[in-house]
């Protein structure tokens, strides 16, 4: 629930922060949100599962969110919001279909979420606590605390990490340049990034890998792909169990 509502309360928040800009400076994002297992490494994650959840954004509308059956199940009574049936969707990589729900919610409503693991910590002593909106104090319409702030920056980077066109790391410089990542935009400015084509044929290599398992498979793959996208997850299965 507590990732759901944070998906909300930024969309909210990044809405009402718009409104003062004009078009050519606002940021807009989709966010997609799974539930599932997940292998951690580094600080990043890897997995299924986050790979579902990245297909998910790209469904969402611009300022919207997209959630898999799961998330439906478990929130469509505890939230104050609605979810749209999208049918089940077929998505490159992912072997079974997903049942995908787009989440309807107040865009411009104030982005208050209940309960003590609210990222808005000042709204925690309401005496009388019920669905978003009830006994809402103002929120300004900047990015609130410096923590709203960052988790703005940190959405903005993943929108901007996955794409293959140089100029969304200039932008990423220009609005944070001495923001969190920028040592890792630079740096992918002058290594460049592979094509669509060499990233598909990575993929394809990896899910051969994955699929059959075996130590020296994984090896040839690091040896391919010393600075594949899929190293950390390799480099985890060699040193797993038995091996």
């Amino acid at each position: 629930m507590l990732a759901f509502n944070a998906a909300v309360a930024m969309q909210q928040s990044i809405w009402r922060a718009n409104q003062a800009l004009p078009d050519e400076e606002r940021m807009s994002f989709r966010i997609g949100i799974n539930v599932g297992d997940v292998l951690v490494k580094n600080g990043d994650i890897f997995g299924d599962d986050v790979n579902i959840a990245a297909r998910l954004e790209g469904m969402a509308d611009v300022g919207g969110i997209c959630v898999t059956r799961g998330v439906r199940d478990h929130l469509r009574d505890r939230v104050d919001a609605t979810f749209e049936d999208l049918g089940e969707q077929t998505f490159k990589n992912i072997a079974r279909p997903l049942r995908v729900f787009r989440v309807q919610f107040d865009q411009k409503a104030d982005p208050l979420i209940d309960g003590p693991e609210s990222r808005f910590p000042h709204l925690d002593d309401r005496s009388d606590k019920g669905t978003w909106g009830q006994h809402a104090e103002p929120i300004s319409t900047d990015y609130g605390t410096p923590d709203d702030m960052q988790q703005v920056e940190i959405a903005y980077w993943d929108s901007v990490r996955e794409s293959n066109d140089p100029n969304e790391y200039r932008q990423y410089l220009t609005r944070y340049p001495n923001g969190k990542f920028v040592d890792l935009a630079q740096a992918r400015l002058e290594n460049g990034k592979p094509s669509t084509e060499e990233l598909a044929v990575e993929v394809a290599f990896w899910d051969t890998v994955r699929s059959d398992g075996n130590a020296a498979m994984i090896e040839a793959y690091l040896a391919k792909y010393p600075r594949g996208q899929f190293c950390d997850l390799a480099r985890l299965m060699l040193a797993g169990p038995g091996r």
